[in-house]
């Protein structure tokens, strides 16, 4: 519940504050003195939108601070766990009382910011939580509820979770349903795109295969080609060091071997001991006379070898000027085109295969379509015997709403058309119906959309009724409603009090009214009351504050007739917060 508003700066405020209590409380003041900047301010914790003309004249920015009692955060009243989802992420503070302040300032420059237990947040944070707990009505509502969407939200609201849990398996469906359908538009669009990357990927598939290079050939290419350039050259070196190593003619080979054998033939042991050393260093050589044996013999014999490397390293750097810096990431660039072109000539991802998946798609858009309208229309009936019911309350007479749910056309184009009950309908986001509510004058009339046919005062009483049908299965909600009275008085205000006396039952109910039949039903009365400029150039200020019983009274008498103080005006406005009173305390007791 709402149990302290302080406003600073909004309007014609300069600084108020209230305390609210449960139960009915009714805000009543003179045109002119500031009703409407309550709910002005409350639309700001809600997260509405700033308006830096709203800022008193003179004032840097307007202030509005609320404090909201949440929970005890015990087992038997615990917070509401979307609401403290909101709250740990944003790391707001709840008092060890249960309650939360949030803050919303406006500067005069259009400047925003709010506050949340303690936290700065963004101001649609500040929105997601005050509207968990705050239900505004204003005339905007009534407007609103003459659109089809809006209608069909009333009624979703009334039927629950039987038709929040079919909603959501429809959305989903339709969420399917329309990711395959842009694969397959996509896949139609791109389809002679996808074939020509296919011909670049395979021509240069190909073209590398032709050319079948190795990792690092062509690093081992370069080096090879390099020491052939100067051949003749490199042939003498290698000729002459191998006949010196292991030539036919006094070669270090057989020089070695003759060391070795005059050792082994010596008596001395020093001598002998050389012999290893002797050994290790014929082994080397050996080795590398080996080495330069097959060096020279893979030498090519003459030019034309040259060539034939060349004509290849050719072939090699013209693949990496068209494909990669190096060989192996032309290597690279071959493996991930061919992944690509199995991609592309994936035959699950064919038209044809989409094809089917989106029917198979749309019909179970379809199957849950129907599901869901089936629900809407046994909820439609319930809503419209309930409400008409409170409308009978609410000295409407015989006057009743009917609840249509009708199917959406689609267009011939309509690419998320369905067929339900043989007719095509557009599969919108909520489904494919159209809810219209239409009221019925008296029994036997023809029912007339209430866009047509309900006056101001008709959709106030409408908007309430609807109020009372869809509050009656939760409790402890703040619910706001600003002059929904307009347009009513006599009898019909009197029931207006009642219902919302009742509706306070389960709720917190705030009522900025002018009618006197409706604030004679509050449990508690504030007032809006101005105060005499302070200065030629300021506007004049506006004050709120809470009536005792006397003071109802003669507020009472003023709403009545402007007989404020006169005995006429204050014995009719005794006597109708005296029959309010036995009322509200008879419903009470029931």
């Amino acid at each position: 519940m709402l149990e302290e508003l302080s406003i600073e700066g909004l309007g014609v405020i300069e600084r108020a504050s209230a305390q609210f209590h449960p139960g009915f409380t009714a805000l009543t003041g003179e045109t002119g003195a500031g009703k409407t900047m309550i709910v002005t301010s409350l639309h700001l914790l809600s997260g509405a939108r700033a308006d830096a003309s709203r800022v008193r004249s003179g004032d840097a920015k307007a202030t509005v601070e609320g404090r909201f009692r949440l929970a005890t955060a015990t087992a038997d009243d615990p917070i509401d766990p979307v609401v403290g989802e909101i709250l740990e992420a944003a790391g707001a503070d709840v008092d060890e009382d249960g309650s939360l302040i949030a803050i919303r300032s406006v500067g005069a420059d259009g400047r925003s910011r709010a506050h949340l237990g303690g936290r700065s947040v963004p101001v649609g944070v500040m929105g997601r939580l005050t509207n968990q707990l705050l239900t505004i009505h204003g005339q905007n509502d009534q407007l609103r509820l003459m659109k089809p969407e809006h209608q069909r939200a009333a009624l979703d609201t009334f039927a629950g979770s039987a038709v929040s849990s079919a909603a959501d398996t429809y959305r989903n469906a339709r969420n399917e349903w329309i990711g395959i359908l842009d694969d397959l538009d996509a896949r139609r669009t791109d389809e002679r795109e996808l074939a020509q990357e296919a011909d670049r990927l395979r021509f240069g598939v190909d073209e590398i295969a032709a050319v079948d290079p190795q990792p690092g050939e062509d690093v081992e290419l370069a080096a090879t080609i390099h020491r052939l350039t100067d051949l003749e050259s490199i042939r003498t070196a290698g000729a002459q060091s191998h006949a010196i190593v292991a030539g036919d003619e006094g070669s270090v080979v057989d020089g070695l071997g003759q060391v070795r054998s005059l050792l082994e033939a010596a008596g001395d042991e020093s001598l002998r001991g050389l012999l290893p050393r002797v050994g290790e260093a014929l082994t080397v050589i050996t080795d590398v006379g080996e080495e330069l044996s097959s060096f020279l013999s893979d030498l090519p014999a003459d030019a034309e070898e040259l060539d034939k490397l060349l004509t290849r390293q050719a072939d090699l750097k013209a693949l990496v000027r068209k494909y990669a810096p190096d060989i192996d990431g032309v290597i690279a660039w071959r493996d991930a085109a061919a992944a690509r072109l199995a991609e592309i000539d994936d035959p699950q991802h064919s038209i044809e295969e989409l094809e089917a998946a989106a029917a198979a798609a749309r019909d179970r858009v379809t199957e849950a379509a129907a599901k869901l309208r089936r629900r809407r229309r046994t909820a439609a009936k319930s809503m419209s015997t309930k409400v008409s019911a409170e409308l009978g309350g609410l000295a409407m007479g015989d006057a009743a709403l009917a609840v249509e749910v009708a199917l959406e056309p689609a267009a011939d184009t309509d690419r998320l058309a369905i067929e339900i009950e043989g007719t095509r309908a557009h599969a919108g986001t909520a489904g494919a119906d159209r809810v219209e509510f239409s009221l019925l004058a008296h029994k036997g009339a023809t029912p007339l959309p209430i866009a047509r046919s309900a006056s101001g005062g008709e959709l106030s009483r409408l908007m309430l009724a609807m109020e009372v049908v869809l509050a009656a299965p939760t409790s402890g909600s703040v619910m706001v409603f600003d002059e929904v009275d307009a347009g009513v008085g006599g009898r019909a205000a009197v029931e207006i009090g009642r219902r919302l006396a009742r509706l306070a039952r389960a709720h917190q109910v705030i009522v900025v009214t002018h009618l006197p039949q409706v604030a004679a039903f509050a449990d508690n009365h504030l007032v809006i009351g101005k105060n005499a400029a302070k200065g030629r150039n300021r506007p004049h200020a506006s004050t709120v504050r809470t009536l005792d019983r006397d003071e109802r009274v003669a507020e009472l008498a003023r709403m009545l007739a402007g007989l404020g103080d006169s005995d006429t005006g204050r014995a009719h406005a005794e006597e109708l917060l005296a029959t309010a009173e036995t009322e509200r305390a008879s419903a009470a007791a029931d």
